[in-house]
């Protein structure tokens, strides 16, 4: 009996061993973490198609090559004809966050769209409609109508990323539609100067491939939860791809999809670059971190307990070396939000929770002052008559601060302020909305007029 129990037990193994390969060969075991996960998020995925209108000047000539040189004889001749317009299509991806239609994507994928198409996984097509964008951050919702309730991607954690950590992008490089691409994270928190006037901060990098067509897409982890969104504006990268903190983009989108535009956050503080000079004069053995030269009254900084002469060291976790990257690190945070900055105060270092808010339309005015260094008034009976103007378009600039930006490039009081940015001033109201529209610039173009004349001038702070 004792023999034959283990020659019983050997004859069920075998003949069940053909059973147990069978079941390990089949699909289910092949539905690795990444195969759920694109399985998951995929009906979310959305295909953007843009229609941009362009015009360019018709030359006449076109059958001559001339030299530029003999080209401007020919400027005024070649305005009688009509510009020459022509469709330019390009293509981008989205991720439906919301299930009554509202995608997320980058604000560079519909930029000066005139015509936006929504495709869904399931080949459904919609007119999309811009609901908000925000360049500073790249990030723009785009809406569709629909009926019945959309897929929508979870929402993910990007506040404990780690490096060498799996992720999947998913989009639609070069018009082929879902197209999923894997990495690792390589790297957190970086920095991309884009121009002289413009930086992105705080990107997830990851060596998953991101092309233009992708751009906009979702970046997932292993459990297929949002955790970034992928971006293409930095076209020297091979091999290399970058996206936006989902944590940082559901903070704008939350205030896109509510107010169509970003609250951005104030805190009332001016800062500058801490040189060699301040290091030496503070006594400060560490050499990065942003001077604060102006705290303004009764602001969110202030009533912290922040005043001018500290120095930020961090917002958040994040070291601060330079005024440019203060701002960039700001616009990742909106109105209302609670933001912790590690200061250097009387050499001692502190931490204070600052809580953020919108620049108040009634605090533009102060805010340009200390900012540009004008203070404008409202063209009425008496400001009129005072500077002897005979328009009541623009408003007028009373005040000049000494040694300010305004006042080293000639500003002074009498001139009429036309132009902010590409927002025109018809009057004082006008001014403070673009005030806080461009605050947070390092610099920023107005158009101002002296008599007649009228003249472009950019103002670095």
């Amino acid at each position: 009996m004792k023999k034959i129990i283990p020659l019983f037990i050997c004859a069920v193994f075998i003949l069940a061993k053909p059973l147990i390969c069978t079941a390990q060969t089949g699909h289910d075991i092949r539905q690795s973490p990444g195969v759920k996960a694109v399985k998951k998020v995929s009906p979310a995925v959305v295909n953007i198609s843009t229609q941009i209108i362009i015009q360019q000047r018709r030359n006449p000539f076109y059958n001559f090559q001339l030299d530029p040189f003999f080209d401007q004889f020919f400027n005024d001749f070649y305005d009688s004809y009509p510009p020459r317009k022509y469709k330019k299509n390009s293509l981008g991806s989205g991720i439906i966050v919301d299930r009554r239609g509202y995608i997320l994507t980058n604000e560079h994928v519909i930029l000066k769209a005139s015509k936006i198409e929504v495709i869904l996984a399931d080949g459904r097509k919609f007119e999309g409609k811009i609901i908000g964008s925000d360049p500073k951050s790249d990030i723009s919702i785009v809406k569709i109508e629909v009926k019945d309730d959309l897929p929508a991607v979870t929402m993910g954690d990007s506040s404990d990323l780690m490096i060498g950590e799996t992720v999947i992008a998913i989009g639609n490089p070069f018009g082929l539609s879902h197209t999923v691409t894997s990495g690792v994270i390589s790297a957190l928190n970086r920095s991309l100067r884009i121009n002289e006037n413009k930086i992105y901060s705080d990107f997830i990098q990851t060596d998953a491939s991101i092309n233009p067509g992708n751009s906009g897409g979702p970046l997932l982890n292993i459990n297929g939860e949002l955790i970034g969104i992928n971006t293409a504006i930095y076209q020297k990268a091979e091999g290399i791809g970058f996206a936006i903190p989902i944590n940082k983009a559901k903070r704008i989108m939350d205030d896109l999809i509510k107010f169509g535009t970003v609250q951005s956050a104030w805190l009332g503080i001016f800062v500058q670059e801490l040189t060699p000079q301040f290091i030496k004069y503070f006594g400060l053995e560490q050499k990065s971190g942003v001077l604060i030269s102006q705290v303004v009254k009764d602001s969110p900084a202030n009533k912290a307990g922040i005043a001018a002469g500290d120095i930020i060291l961090q917002i958040e976790d994040k070291k601060i070396s330079s005024p440019q990257a203060y701002k960039a690190y700001l616009s990742g945070f909106t109105a209302d939000d609670k933001i912790k900055l590690l200061i250097l105060s009387d050499g001692k270092t502190k931490e204070a929770t600052v809580t953020a808010c919108e620049l108040p339309l009634a605090s533009a005015q102060q805010a340009a002052f200390d900012w540009l260094g004008i203070f404008v008034e409202d063209i009425n009976t008496e400001t009129a008559a005072r500077y002897r103007l005979n328009t009541r378009n623009g408003a007028v600039v009373t005040r000049v601060q000494k040694n300010s930006a305004a006042f080293q490039i000639g500003i002074s009081a009498g001139d009429i302020v036309r132009q902010i940015g590409n927002q025109t001033i018809t009057n004082l109201k006008d001014f403070q909305k673009a005030i806080l529209l461009f605050h947070q610039k390092d610099s920023v173009l107005l158009l101002v007029f002296r008599g007649d004349h009228g003249y472009y001038v950019t103002l670095q702070p």
